[in-house]
């Protein structure tokens, strides 16, 4: 096998870990490769939200010496919560960045890809700055059928109380149910930024999806 083929291979043996699309996944791994003649750097599959500054700064270790830690003690089969409490307990580490370790680790070694929840589903978020009264949008978020004039094509079922911040809803369509759907409606001057954070979806491919539709509907919104 030539070393194209053999590097076509890896980027798609990534896209069918991450679910990238196969630019992104090229560009990652060349990335990662560096300039002809140097040392390629750590093999990570994909990067974690975290720098390795903040981590260290925090922790007082970088992600290369969180990896090593991490296979040498619990190990990759371990768990997520099995792994966040061995790095509070074993390094005294705080829970929420016992937390942010055990997530960079496993966006690292491909237990988790980027959106990915530790129950193993997807989340995605798309925000937009919109000229509309969040009063007169609660409104139509709170009654039904405005709600399915907003938002056509969708049955939203509430899932959360009456008057809450940030409204949920169940999402779904003639084929489905589509997980939940969060609202939330934050004041920027004179506008508002609507955001929707849709969760539990189950995979990086539908997560695409549902990222790619809100931000149309978003546009639309912020058209009319």
């Amino acid at each position: 096998m030539t070393t194209q083929e053999s590097f076509k291979k890896r980027v798609r043996a990534r896209m069918a870990t991450t679910g990238e699309k196969y630019g992104a996944a090229r560009r990652t791994l060349l990335t990662q490769a560096g300039p002809p003649g140097t040392t390629p750097a750590r093999a990570w599959v994909s990067e974690p939200d975290v720098s390795d500054d903040a981590i260290r700064e925090n922790t007082g270790r970088g992600w290369d010496e969180w990896v090593a830690l991490v296979d040498a003690g619990p190990g990759r089969d371990a768990g997520h919560t099995a792994i966040a409490a061995w790095v509070v307990d074993e390094h005294g580490v705080s829970g929420w960045w016992a937390q942010s370790v055990t997530v960079g680790y496993e966006r690292i070694t491909g237990l988790r890809v980027p959106g990915q929840r530790p129950d193993g589903t997807f989340s995605v978020s798309r925000s937009r700055l919109l000229d509309v009264d969040p009063a007169a949008l609660r409104a139509l978020l709170d009654d039904d059928a405005d709600r399915a004039d907003l938002v056509p094509g969708l049955t939203l079922t509430p899932r959360s109380r009456p008057g809450v911040q940030r409204p949920r809803f169940g999402v779904a369509d003639d084929g489905g149910g589509h997980g939940v759907a969060m609202f939330s409606m934050d004041p920027a001057g004179s506008r508002l930024r609507l955001t929707v954070t849709h969760e539990r979806l189950g995979s990086a491919a539908e997560a695409e999806t549902w990222k790619a539709y809100w931000a149309d509907w978003l546009a639309a919104l912020g058209d009319a």
